[in-house]
């Protein structure tokens, strides 16, 4: 089981925000499912929501889907527990790249 969880956690790439294009980021925030995802990650502690624990209007291909744009975007961060993955809204480091840009669309009423 070791090897098969490694092979997963090795499909998890991470980008950094300031390698982000404004649009790449402005695309992944285009889309209420995402920001659903980004706003219930802001209300949690880091490390606490697993990806199958989010309320998604979504299948569970298309819901990764939109986890593997959020982090090519650079607004989550992810890792592996057992059979869970968990999330990280990467808030800090996503705001001194785009100052002032998760507040003007997530901090506000849901879609």
């Amino acid at each position: 089981m070791a090897s098969a969880e490694t092979a997963r956690a090795r499909t998890l790439t991470h980008v950094d925000p300031v390698e982000v294009s404004l649009q790449v980021a402005l695309d992944a925030l285009a889309d209420p499912v995402r920001r659903s995802i980004l706003r219930d990650l802001a209300a949690h502690d880091d490390w606490t929501r697993a990806c199958g624990t989010f309320d998604l209007p979504v299948t569970k291909a298309t819901r990764s889907h939109h986890f593997s744009i959020l982090r090519a975007a650079g607004l989550i961060e992810q890792r592996d527990e057992g059979a869970r993955r968990l999330n990280r809204l990467r808030r800090p480091e996503f705001d001194a790249a785009f100052p002032g840009l998760l507040a003007a669309t997530i901090d506000r009423q849901a879609d």
